[in-house]
């Protein structure tokens, strides 16, 4: 993958090359990530590790941060790949796009460094717009902000001008019109105000409606680009259910903030609303996919009943990933997500270790299975292979991160649970209660669990990192051969 640009078949195709940088620095940043999450892992059963060096709220920080920032770095290349092929013509502005590139990898290096070296600073305007504003999964000084804003917008105009230049298919109408929505809901957490209600409400706009509208449905197309791809998938069905989507995750993920509304003075009828349609997101996504390849696989059957081959797989590693997205999404987004999302319950499990389980799954289940498929993708394309198999490495890498991550969840789910039981039911939230449950066994093991479960995520990205390093240039020579 790594090389994939110089010995590529895109020779002319400067959208999709484009689309193979950024996936580049994707996979790095996906690296950072799980090796941040290692350190807060151990962190939290050995509190002293690295402290006053690297201390959790950083190591935290940097772990959720390059997981936003990876996703994002994914994403932009998945639409400058899918592109050229959606829309017929070239894409416009890529010059620009890849000045955007090197301008939102620099400030990114930077943040990271600040973050890791600098860490903190005074509550001051200086600290805000040069080392950390200090909210939650938005912690980038100011002047990241605005870089980022500008890059989003430079994205954004390529996006929609190929858009208008070319065919305009159902996959790109959606994907356009969420695009102006991803960009301008980012501003929302661009202000403060001293009212911490109102500043939390549109921290959520950004928080929420990223994460369950905008990106669930730009999931939506990358799923149905991908599916007419790899099995070729009627464009009619996947773009009814593209559209089904939109209307319900748009819905549900506007109405399922409200479960986000139980703590900041908000109307108490958001707390029901918000939880009802939370639970409905991922529903449309697994639609689509049962339909699709239901269809798929009698189509097939037909075929080969009249003596044909039928259709097959093109890329064996990235329908793997992207039909994990499906029921990964469900479980991580919908299951677990509604675990907690209900008043009666979120009243106990509200920032316990519940939140962090569904949040793991989730992200992996939604988003990250289906960006990991198209890079597979963009390795295919790369080197010019028709049919990409998967290797030994890649089902070591879907298994082991897959199970790492669903090991890491199940030991959160029961942590969380210890939580709720003994330090919100039985000692009543309080301070010394929290302690007090930090300390007994069921909590102190579950952590112990995570770890381990954490250290086999990433052996499985290591697999992934040398499968993706070595599986085309493998595939290349065979098809050669």
């Amino acid at each position: 993958m790594l090389t994939s640009i110089k010995t590529n078949e895109f020779r002319g195709d400067k959208s999709k090359e484009l689309g193979m940088m950024y996936f580049r620095v994707a996979i790095i940043l996906f690296g950072a990530q799980l090796l941040m999450g290692l350190i807060a892992a151990i962190q939290f059963i050995v509190p002293g590790f690295l402290f006053e060096v690297f201390d959790f709220s950083v190591a935290r920080m940097v772990h959720i941060n390059a997981l936003v920032v990876w996703m994002l770095y994914a994403m932009i290349g998945s639409v400058y790949f899918m592109l050229p092929d959606e829309t017929g013509v070239e894409t416009v502005g890529i010059g620009l796009g890849k000045l955007a590139f090197w301008v939102l990898t620099a400030a990114v290096t930077v943040v990271v460094l600040v973050f890791i070296f600098v860490q903190v600073g005074s509550g001051t305007e200086t600290s805000i717009w040069l080392i950390n504003e200090g909210r939650e999964y938005l912690e980038a000084p100011r002047w990241a902000d605005i870089g980022i804003v500008v890059v989003v917008l430079i994205f954004y105009w390529n996006t929609f001008a190929t858009y208008m230049k070319g065919q305009r298919t159902g996959i790109m109408t959606v994907m356009v019109a969420n695009l102006m929505a991803l960009a301008g809901l980012y501003l929302a957490g661009m202000f403060f105000t001293d009212n911490i209600s109102m500043d939390q409400f549109c921290w959520w706009w950004v928080i929420h409606l990223w994460v369950e509208a905008t990106w669930e449905v730009f999931v939506g197309t990358l799923a149905a680009y991908a599916l007419i791809k790899i099995i070729g998938a009627k464009r009619e069905i996947v773009e009814m259910w593209l559209w089904i989507e939109v209307l319900m995750l748009f819905g549900s993920g506007i109405l399922g903030m409200g479960h986000h509304y139980f703590w900041i003075g908000t109307p108490e009828y958001w707390w029901e609303i918000g939880a009802l349609f939370s639970a409905l997101e991922p529903v449309p996504l697994v639609a689509m996919f049962v339909h699709v390849l239901y269809d798929w696989g009698k189509e097939q059957g037909i075929a080969k009943a009249e003596g044909h081959k039928g259709a097959v797989a093109n890329n064996g590693p990235a329908i793997a990933w992207i039909v994990t997205n499906a029921f990964g999404n469900f479980l991580g987004a919908g299951v677990w997500g509604f675990f907690h999302t209900l008043p009666q319950v979120n009243i106990y499990t509200h920032g316990s270790q519940f939140t962090a389980a569904h949040g793991h799954l989730a992200f992996f289940g939604a988003y990250a299975t289906i960006l990991i498929g198209m890079m597979y993708m963009g390795v295919q394309y790369a080197y010019g292979i028709e049919r990409l198999k998967s290797t030994f490495k890649s089902k070591m890498a879907i298994f082991l991160i897959t199970f790492g991550v669903l090991g890491m969840t199940v030991a959160l789910t029961i942590a969380g649970y210890e939580q709720v039981l003994v330090e919100r039911a039985e000692l009543g939230a309080g301070w010394n209660a929290f302690f007090v449950a930090q300390g007994l066994p069921w909590y102190v093991q579950a952590q112990v669990w995570r770890a381990i479960m954490g250290v086999v995520t990433f052996i499985g990205f290591i697999y992934l990192v040398l499968d993706m390093l070595t599986i085309g240039k493998q595939a290349k020579a065979a098809q050669e051969a």
